[in-house]
């Protein structure tokens, strides 16, 4: 039953990987032109594992900030984890020692992932949680070490490569709007987002829109459920 959930794993998380080994690709590279090899991109894919923040993380390491700004920008730009991390309280119940490993390796792919997927009935659920944040993790520090790897033997612009994260974040949008029957979520998700962006500004936007969004989806909840009741009954 493991290698089965393991191979659905898998099969569900190949467009992750597509995305994670060209954004892997995309940091290493930019790790690389700041001056700083490949010891750096592996420690960072691993122990900090946030691709947006990584990217963040280049200008500053480069620009050698203290530990103080390092840490309010961290919040800033992951606070969005800590909502994931609510709605993920009753699916990680149980999970024992790996739970550890499962907060760390919680990313938006990852989240869509496991919140996303129907399984079949030979899959074990906990099993299949860990799997796809261990095959996705495996997959961005594939990625970052690659690039960095290839940035100290091949010459790169790095101009636009930080839009690769924007591309993916719409690519799984898409592909969730396409197998999804129920759009509410993605639509209060966009409502949100807009509405904050404009009243906010791109710069502080993020945080009112994770809110918004949890307000919203939370008054939604007995509807959508009720909803996808019927639709397998």
């Amino acid at each position: 039953m493991k290698l089965k959930t393991y191979k659905r794993a898998f099969i569900h998380t190949l467009p992750v990987m597509a995305g994670y080994i060209v954004l892997g690709l995309g940091f290493g590279i930019l790790l690389r032109v700041a001056g700083f090899g490949a010891l750096w991109a592996l420690c960072m894919s691993v122990f900090i594992y946030a691709g947006s923040m990584q990217y963040v993380g280049v200008s500053l390491l480069s620009g050698g900030a203290s530990l103080l700004t390092v840490a309010v920008t961290t919040v800033m730009v992951q606070a969005r984890h800590l909502f994931y991390g609510i709605s993920l309280i009753d699916r990680y119940r149980g999970t024992g020692i790996k739970k550890l490993y499962l907060m760390h390796a919680l990313t938006d792919e990852t989240y869509s992932l496991v919140t996303g997927t129907h399984l079949p009935d030979f899959a074990d659920e906990k099993t299949y949680y860990f799997a796809v944040s261990l095959l996705n993790h495996l997959y961005w520090i594939t990625g970052c070490l690659l690039g960095s790897l290839a940035g100290a033997v091949l010459p790169f612009s790095s101009e636009g490569v930080d839009f690769a994260m924007t591309a993916l974040f719409v690519t799984i949008f898409v592909e969730q709007w396409l197998t999804e029957k129920e759009h509410r979520p993605a639509l209060v998700g966009v409502g949100c987002t807009l509405l904050c962006l404009l009243v906010f500004g791109s710069e502080n936007f993020l945080i009112p829109a994770m809110a918004l969004i949890l307000l919203a989806l939370a008054l939604l909840r007995a509807p959508i459920e009720k909803k996808e009741e019927k639709s397998r009954g």
